[in-house]
């Protein structure tokens, strides 16, 4: 089962400042978490973040994971062990964990309260894509494919259909009212070949005299009164 949490404005400690923390840290700036990432050494990107002000540095060796949990103040929402110590990384978990912290590792998705799928972006589009762990490379994979696949145009109709619910929601209160008319907007196919051309005005036209026509049937008008 694949849930979106919700991290904004949570406070999460990230272990490890290689090139896999860099990018489970990218995850949780997206997110708009506050972050610490705690390690030796860096990476460049972890640096160009901090640079940016988008995150906390604190350069330190840990060796014991239950004496690193215990001194944290504040405790994290979350805690994400990515280190290259498997050991350690299982220690920090488990002493995380007692302390009442979320905790993900990257090395044993058994042991962590979720995963984090390889996610597909394009525009405003999210797809996650996950193996439950069991091929990281094959979602890499999968994410790449499938980010290829979302067209411009597929853009524009999500621009399109947030428009034309905005404005929805302010003339019809019955919800299935309001799917019945996007629905119809959607497989619209002068819309679509608008979109495809990319005439988002000429399409936005179209999609609103779709809107003026529907609300004016009398089922619509008597949903719209709460008759």
């Amino acid at each position: 089962m694949l849930v979106d949490l919700n991290f904004n404005g949570k406070y999460v400690v990230i272990l490890g400042g290689g090139s896999e923390s860099c990018r489970k840290t990218q995850s949780f700036v997206e997110a708009g978490s506050k972050i610490l990432v705690v390690s030796k050494t860096f990476s460049r990107g972890i640096k160009e973040l901090h640079k940016t002000g988008k995150l906390e540095l604190l350069k330190a060796e840990v060796k014991d994971g239950e004496a690193f949990v215990k001194n944290l103040k504040p405790k994290p929402d979350l805690l994400v062990a990515v280190t290259n110590d498997h050991k350690l990384n299982a220690q920090l978990i488990k002493h995380a964990k007692t302390a009442g912290c979320m905790v993900y590792t990257v090395d044993d998705p058994a042991i962590s309260d979720f995963t984090l799928p390889a996610l597909a972006k394009v525009g405003e589009v999210r797809i996650a894509i996950s193996t439950a762990g069991k091929s990281p490379v094959m979602a890499r994979v999968l994410r790449q494919r499938i980010e290829k696949m979302v067209a411009q145009e597929d853009l524009l109709q999500i621009k399109l259909q947030t428009y034309a619910r905005a404005v929805l929601k302010k003339r019809i209160q019955d919800q299935k009212a309001r799917k019945q008319i996007l629905y119809k907007m959607l497989k619209n196919e002068e819309i679509k070949r608008l979109l495809k051309e990319g005439k988002f005005d000429q399409a936005k036209e179209m999609a609103m005299k779709i809107l003026e026509n529907e609300s004016r049937k009398p089922s619509v008008v008597q949903e719209a009164q709460g008759t």
